[in-house]
């Protein structure tokens, strides 16, 4: 019987042509150099590409104009329309329409204002508190015996 010595992890070694070198591309002719994989002439066989550059397209930055200006647009108050005839079907008896009213029956949003337009008909007395009325309304209100009330 012979005598061998038991295996140890620091003997291990890969076994023979089992680690290849990494190929270096990009150095020189001999070691895969030239073109390094990424073919010959076009955008991608480049180093950079410029930041926003659309391949040749006018890029976004150029198509959109310039600020300029200022606008009051962002400050316009938009109101929340209400027609003669809704009201005329949400309030058949006549009373007081408030925002508040308006709000619990579903005809307008909460927390913005709301304007009365003419539209429609109105055959009961109805006192309305609102932020704005066109005239028409006002007229069509006023003629039904109701009352107009700008908040």
């Amino acid at each position: 019987m012979t005598d061998k010595a038991p295996l140890k992890i620091h003997d291990l070694r890969p076994a023979k042509g089992a680690n290849k070198a990494k190929v270096r591309k990009g150095r020189g002719e001999a070691s895969k150099g030239k073109t390094a994989g990424r073919g010959t002439k076009g955008t991608t066989s480049r180093n950079t590409v410029p930041l926003g550059f659309e391949g040749g397209q006018v890029p976004l930055q150029r198509r959109l104009p310039k600020l300029k200006g200022f606008s009051n647009a962002l400050f316009k108050t938009t109101y929340q329309v209400v027609n003669l005839d809704k009201i005329g079907e949400l309030f058949p008896e006549g009373g007081d329409v408030t925002v508040e009213t308006l709000v619990s029956k579903g005809a307008v949003r909460k927390n913005q204002p709301v304007k009365v337009l003419g539209t429609g008909e109105i055959s009961v007395a109805v006192n309305v508190q609102a932020h704005a009325f066109s005239g028409s309304a006002k007229e069509k209100i006023a003629a039904a015996g109701g009352s107009v009330t700008e908040l």
